[in-house]
């Protein structure tokens, strides 16, 4: 476990290859809330403007369906983003613990998921990384929330080079043809949505 001053860690939620993510209380207002940070103790430069990129993009979207950052702070030799906790998993897991139980379970999740990328996309964002592992669900609720604008772009359009596959933004079973730089084509909307259909062919 960490320690992070002014937070109370109470448990592990993720541990991936690049971050570790935590729910955690923040001691002052006794608020639950969600730390995430680098698992490198010694990040280079690349690694630390990706995780300021989320912070800066989505504290700036004033739309339903994005996890609320609230700070980004010193941590070690990095950033800890601390986040609203709203009692989500991820849609992974979610699917893990077979919740879904129809067919109008799907298309409800797909719809919301829909709505909230048509909003991230009037505001000229692109995520570019969409998967079950950065969709968020209340089981309870069912509300749904997009979260990691690690490498989101603030443009409407971008063009991508030809990249080694072991160098490639985002999760290569969810990659977007044009977004490996081998498609004579710039990187749009369209991406998100690609991404969302693997999604849902998943689920």
């Amino acid at each position: 476990m960490i320690s992070i001053s002014g937070y109370q860690i109470l448990e592990q939620l993720y541990d991936g290859s690049r971050t570790l993510v935590y729910r955690a209380i923040r001691e002052v207002e006794q608020k639950p809330v969600i730390i995430k940070i680098l698992k490198n103790s010694h990040p280079d430069f690349n690694e630390l403007l990706q995780f300021r990129n989320q912070y800066t993009i989505a504290k700036n979207l004033d739309i339903p369906g994005i996890v609320l950052p609230y700070s980004l702070e010193p941590y070690q030799n990095s950033y800890a983003l601390v986040m609203e906790d709203f009692g989500g998993v991820s849609l992974y897991e979610y699917m893990l613990w077979r919740n879904i139980a129809s067919l109008e379970d799907v298309l409800s999740i797909t719809v919301k998921i829909s709505n909230i990328l048509y909003n991230l996309h009037q505001n000229r964002v692109i995520h570019k990384d969409i998967k079950p592992a950065n969709i968020l669900i209340n089981p309870e609720t069912k509300e749904v929330k997009i979260i990691d604008f690690s490498i989101s772009s603030l443009l409407p359009k971008e063009t991508q080079q030809i990249k080694n596959p072991n160098g490639l933004e985002g999760t290569l079973a969810y990659l977007s043809p044009e977004q490996t730089g081998r498609m004579n084509r710039g990187v749009d909307f369209r991406a998100d949505f690609y991404a969302l259909g693997v999604t849902l062919f998943e689920l």
